[in-house]
Order: structure tokens, then C-alpha cells, then sequence
């Protein structure tokens, strides 16, 4: 993009890997006719192939592509480029070479409650980072664009009390793990152990679903709301948060509890 299309005067901050960083910015494409995503359902990549090994038939029935990729199902597209997203490592080489820094199992610089390295006066935080001091029970590392934003800001208070001599507690965003996004225009919220992950065969989901609308799945162990997943304009994150801080036992309330024609926010308020 040029700078000279900038909406306004405003700063723009941000990663690039955050879905704010382009609000303020008019970021056009050369087609200028809508655009229609397609989801593939129950496939996997089973081949790429450029254009230089593909037939003569499927060119003509696919069109002229760079690279074509065939999936398990049989269906085939023809792509300018292909993206494999799969994760984030994190990329610490620079700081690792002639420095004796402590590296996490998933290859971060350790840090503990303060976002301290072994190193003196040496903070990471975000991606770089492996957090590794006692984590609340509904708080895990997720290498996300938000949590690389909470870390980094908990990293500069940190700094700033140590060098002030001023103690520092820890950061009430480490207590339930939080992420609010878009996807297809949906709002997305994920809320502790959303995924029920580490909890065995012993749980409970409840699960709400209008097509188009909402999609709202909860996680129950032995009575207690461990994780939330809210799509759609659902208004239920806030009152699920405080059931999983609280841990107040609801298995009373049964699927009541993500019953539409009941006011839940109400009744735990």
C-alpha cells in the first residue's frame, strides 16, 4: 500500500498479525468485482503440483495457474501461491548465539512472573518468550498477536518497577486465558480451556447452535465451567468468564445454562 492513501492522520500501530492494524488504511486489490470464499470441509492437502508437471487437460479444465493443489477428496484449484499456516516458533537465534539464555520446551527464552530471562536485566516477551513460572489453572501460552500485546506491556511495567524499586504483582490478564477475533465477519471469543484440553474423557460439553446466527460451546468438568467458545453475537462471554474465575458449581442447571429463553447474566448477577 502507499502512504499517501491513508484514511486519516492517525499513527498506525500494531503487528501485522493483529486484525486491527488495517482499519485506518485503504488497502485495495486490482479485481475490482466481490470476492466469494470457499471452504473445503473434511480435506487435507494431498498434492501440489506446478504448472510445469501438470497435464494439458486439467489446464484447460482448471484454467492457467502457477501451481495447482489437489486435495483428498478429489476437488483440484489452481492458485497464484499457496499459504501453509500451521503455527508459530518462535525465532530467538539472534539472541541465543554467545548468550548462555535459559530456552523453554518449545524453544522461547524462559521467563518467569515478571517476564525476567536468566540474564539480568534482560526481559522477553510475546513470541520470543516462554513463560514459565506457575500458570493459573485456566491460563495457557498461545502465540498470539493479544497476548504478545498483554506481555509486552506487564514487560515494560515490570522494567520500570524494578528500576524503581516499586514490587509488581502479577498481572490479572494471566488468570484466564482470553481471545477475541473475527472470522468470516463473525465475532469469535475463546475463554479459558476452551478446547478441553488436558481433561481426559471427563467432561461435559454444551453446546448451542442457530445456523448463520450463534454457535456457543461450554466445557464442564465435574460441574465446574472450564472454557467457553462464543461465535456470533452471543453476549454470554462476560458471565462465563466470572463462572470460570469463580468456579461456582452449576451442574444443577444443566443445559439451562446456554438455554436461550433464560437470562443467565441475570440470575448469576
Amino acid at each position: 500500500f502507499d502512504s499517501k492513501t491513508y484514511q486519516n492522520d492517525k499513527n498506525i500501530n500494531g503487528s501485522a498479525l493483529g486484525p486491527d492494524w488495517s482499519f485506518d488504511l485503504l488497502i485495495k486489490g486490482s479485481n475490482e468485482g466481490s470476492r466469494q470464499a470457499l471452504v473445503e470441509y473434511k480435506a487435507e492437502v494431498k498434492n501440489i503440483v506446478y504448472k510445469k508437471d501438470i497435464s494439458a487437460e486439467i489446464i484447460q479444465e482448471k484454467g492457467d495457474w502457477p501451481v495447482y493443489v489437489e486435495l483428498t477428496n478429489g476437488n483440484c484449484y489452481g492458485c497464484d501461491f499457496i499459504i501453509s499456516a500451521t503455527g508459530v516458533l518462535p525465532s530467538v537465534e539472534i539472541f541465543t548465539k554467545n548468550n548462555n539464555f535459559e530456552l523453554g520446551a518449545d524453544g522461547g527464552l524462559k521467563v518467569n512472573d515478571k517476564m525476567e530471562t536468566n540474564i539480568q536485566d534482560v526481559y522477553a516477551a510475546g513470541d520470543a518468550c516462554s513463560a514459565s513460572w506457575d500458570l493459573a489453572p485456566h491460563w495457557f501460552q498461545m502465540r498470539l498477536w493479544s497476548q504478545a500485546l498483554q506481555m509486552g506491556d506487564y514487560a515494560a511495567r515490570s522494567m520500570f518497577s524494578a528500576v524503581n524499586g516499586h514490587p509488581i504483582s502479577l498481572d490479572f490478564c494471566f488468570e484466564m486465558f482470553a481471545h477475541i477475533t473475527k472470522f468470516f465477519n463473525y465475532k469469535v471469543i475463546l475463554l479459558g480451556n476452551y478446547d478441553a484440553k488436558g481433561l481426559g474423557n471427563d467432561y461435559e460439553l454444551l453446546i448451542r447452535c442457530t445456523e448463520g446466527v450463534e454457535y456457543v460451546k461450554i466445557v464442564i468438568y465435574h460441574g465446574r465451567v472450564q472454557g467457553a467458545l462464543f461465535i456470533g453475537g452471543t453476549d454470554l462471554e462476560e458471565t462465563f468468564e466470572n463462572l470460570i474465575l469463580n468456579q461456582i458449581d452449576v451442574s444443577p442447571y444443566g443445559e439451562n445454562l446456554i438455554n436461550p429463553d433464560i437470562d443467565i447474566e441475570d440470575y448469576f448477577d
